[in-house]
């Protein structure tokens, strides 16, 4: 059926082709579902890449309670402990969920589902498949579901604009495919177009996360939360690639440690050492690095040998720079991974522009606070679609007007790509943030990743504290907890206490 067939006081558009995209497709079976998707279905996303797992608090020994504690002390005063509560609640249905579609879990002896351990997690509760390949293979199961899915179309296309309904109400998108433009209206907009790692250097994302569903919403007049907070994976393998290939955190929980080019431990001192939560250790390493140190993930022994079986991924990246993981320590260093600012939405994954609502990486839940547990993120996206299909009981919106829709694609993206990096970084300072954002603001007149970019570097540089992934040198320490919220229309970033969040040590 032609996407531009369906009725639309029923369709709803979703875009994005990753595990948050798909899973809302599925979910809001049997209404219509168009997916909008840049890059053909399954390819082009950061969820083929993920590594890690899903958490979920299965075992005999582990609960919600427990999970969503962990994921309170990680997010650095920032988590609200009623949405982390409830997401882990969801974990144990959605690892059913997935396995009644066919996900093939790695499994025990018994046939129990295996469990690892990650960093700052107290209890192993890491569901994986194919030990470092989860993301490739929950996508893949999602994939096949999206395609027998009767009540879901997919266009290979671009989002470039939103519709607006005479009220101001989001009605539908502008795509572009082939150099052609083409309207698509609907009773609301998804947008699960993960995140803006691309806008960085050094990244373990693919090249296309450069925040275009973060440019489409702010554009629209949606409030953006949080958008400092970058979570930079400690252990991207340093062997001249872009995107850097990335060694699961996964390893330092089967033993794995971090050592310089003396064989010295690179975390000792540190609480939590090799397994504290993901920020320490990238701020361990980019200082082990700042003071000319070579910094290692050292896996030599056993565990390299035993790589191929059990974390394939890592051992063919391994092999691709002629790496031998049971004979050579891997280089390592920190790499933009993760944002866990975004578009801020509602319990129901609604935004505070009517119409649009957002799910995985490009909203901001309150999940992940200031630093994300590890392997919440395919967990959060899969927890918000089902919100999402709940809550998304509003009347269709009204005829939809069309908006003038400039191409934002110019810009000079390796001048952002270097600013960023070197700026607005694992560590940042007032003088350099202000350099960003005065270099940032005339890009952003042509440019969607600038937009983005500039969103970042300015709430960094109101962020006058060092929280979770943020840290500042000339503020290293914590203040009150408080949010930082944006619109593009703002000349200053908005702050506001939060004193009833609990704090949580670094």
């Amino acid at each position: 059926m032609n996407a531009l067939s369906r009725n639309p006081s029923d369709r709803v558009v979703v875009v994005g082709g990753g595990v948050a995209g798909l899973s809302v497709a599925l979910r809001l079976a049997p209404r219509p579902v168009t997916l909008v998707t840049a890059s053909p279905l399954g390819l082009g996303t950061a969820t083929g890449w993920a590594q890690g797992g899903i958490a979920s608090a299965i075992a005999g020994d582990d609960s919600a309670g427990l999970h969503a504690q962990d994921t309170l002390t990680a997010g650095a005063g920032l988590t609200e402990p009623d949405v982390a509560l409830r997401i882990a609640a969801e974990g144990p249905r959605l690892i059913e969920w997935l396995v009644d579609l066919g996900t093939p879990f790695d499994r025990t002896e018994a046939g129990a589902l295996a469990l690892g351990l990650e960093a700052a997690h107290s209890r192993r509760r890491i569901v994986r498949a194919g030990g470092d390949s989860t993301g490739a293979r929950v996508l893949d199961t999602l994939v096949r579901a999206v395609r027998l899915a009767p009540s879901v179309e997919v266009v290979e296309a671009r989002a470039v604009g939103l519709l607006r309904d005479g009220n101001g109400a989001v009605a539908g998108i502008v795509a572009e495919s082939d150099g052609a433009r083409f309207r698509i209206p609907a009773r609301a907009v998804v947008l699960a177009t993960g995140g803006l790692g691309g806008l960085y250097a050094s990244t373990t994302n693919p090249p296309g996360a450069v925040g275009g569903g973060l440019a489409l919403a702010a554009r629209a007049g949606a409030v953006m939360r949080d958008m400092e907070f970058v979570q930079f994976h400690p252990t991207a393998i340093a062997a001249g690639r872009d995107p850097m290939p990335l060694a699961t955190e996964a390893l330092r929980g089967e033993g794995a440690r971090l050592i310089d080019e003396t064989g010295a431990p690179v975390m000792a001192g540190i609480a939590g050492g090799d397994l504290a939560p993901r920020d320490v250790v990238a701020r361990g390493i980019f200082q082990a690095l700042q003071r000319g140190r070579t910094v290692y993930l050292d896996t030599r022994g056993a565990l390299g040998a035993s790589m191929a079986t059990r974390f394939p991924t890592v051992a063919a990246l391994c092999a691709s720079v002629d790496i031998d993981p049971a004979a050579q320590p891997i280089p390592v260093r920190p790499a933009a991974h993760y944002h866990m600012g975004g578009v801020k939405v509602d319990a129901f994954g609604a935004s505070s522009v009517p119409g649009l609502y957002a799910c995985g990486e490009v909203s901001s839940t309150g999940l992940h606070g200031a630093n994300r547990l590890a392997s919440n993120s395919l967990l959060e996206g899969l927890a918000y679609a089902g919100f999402i299909a709940d809550g998304l009981d509003a009347p269709p919106p009204g005829p939809a007007m069309p908006e003038p829709v400039a191409d934002r694609r110019g810009g000079d993206l390796p001048a952002i790509r270097g600013l960023m990096e070197t700026r607005v970084g694992v560590v940042r300072e007032e003088a350099g943030l202000r350099e960003a954002v005065a270099a940032l603001a005339p890009m952003a007149e042509t440019s969607e990743a600038a937009v983005v970019a500039s969103l970042v570097a300015r709430a960094a540089l109101a962020r006058e504290e060092s929280r979770g992934a943020h840290w500042r040198s000339d503020h290293p320490h914590q203040s009150l907890p408080c949010h930082t919220e944006a619109t593009v229309a703002q000349d200053d970033i908005a702050t506001c206490p939060m004193a009833g969040l609990p704090m949580a040590a670094e």
